[in-house]
């Protein structure tokens, strides 16, 4: 894997280990898009365009599976908690980190 700078929150959480659950450090979608950004943004390199900061609970969120609606403009809002609900499993969010990047801290 090539190196590459990426520019986050500093308030963000460390990026947890392989396999332990998601803390929302953002660092997957800075990389790279997942499949169905992919296909809504038309990009395989990150950073995503739904990567969501939330200064509240500071840590990064998937837009597209918390307000789909927002980035699917012509997606009815009765559809949005099944959008949700089917982004959440081709995306495997909730399955545990699957981001193998080794990170180092620049300042």
């Amino acid at each position: 894997m090539k190196n590459r700078i990426i520019h986050l929150q500093r308030s963000a959480p460390a990026k947890p280990d392989e396999g332990q659950p998601c803390n929302g450090c953002g660092i997957c979608c800075a990389l790279e898009t997942c499949p169905a950004a992919r296909i809504r943004f038309r990009q395989v390199e990150g950073p995503c365009p739904a990567l969501e900061w939330s200064d509240t609970e500071r840590r990064y969120h998937c837009g597209l599976l918390l307000q789909p609606t927002h980035y699917l403009s012509w997606l009815p809002r009765f559809f949005a908690p099944l959008a949700s609900r089917l982004f959440t499993r081709w995306i495997a969010a909730g399955q545990g980190c699957d981001c193998n990047a080794e990170v180092f801290d620049q300042l």
